[in-house]
């Protein structure tokens, strides 16, 4: 997922606004859509991304900070995700010297009570 975002704990990477890309994977029982063919059977990708969109408009300094609220979210609207990792990555963050991508990875579901 690809979104224009205001996080950074700089004041004009939350004023100018950066690229963000978020990754989600997870492990869940797929044997009922499996047979049924049916939306209401499985997970909702599109609900995923709802839960992601929604988080990702709400501006913060830390990408940990991001991150464990898009899987909090997650855990709470979907207990039936055994094991899931959002991964957010954040283009040409403000270092010195160059890099492409700093990226964050969170993993939760109810393998695991918290996210980590």
């Amino acid at each position: 997922m690809q979104f224009m975002a205001y996080h950074g704990v700089l004041p004009e990477e939350r004023e100018t606004g950066n690229l963000f890309l978020v990754d989600f994977k997870c492990t869940y029982d797929i044997s009922r859509a499996m047979a049924s063919d049916d939306l209401a059977d499985t997970l909702d990708y599109g609900n995923i991304h709802a839960i992601v969109a929604e988080e990702m408009a709400v501006p913060s300094k830390l990408l940990e900070h991001v991150a464990g609220r898009i899987a909090a979210r997650i855990s709470a609207e979907h207990p039936e995700i055994v094991w899931f990792a959002v991964t957010v990555s954040k283009q040409n963050p403000p270092v010195q010297g160059r890099a492409e991508w700093s990226r964050v990875t969170v993993e939760g579901g109810k393998a695991d009570s918290a996210a980590k």
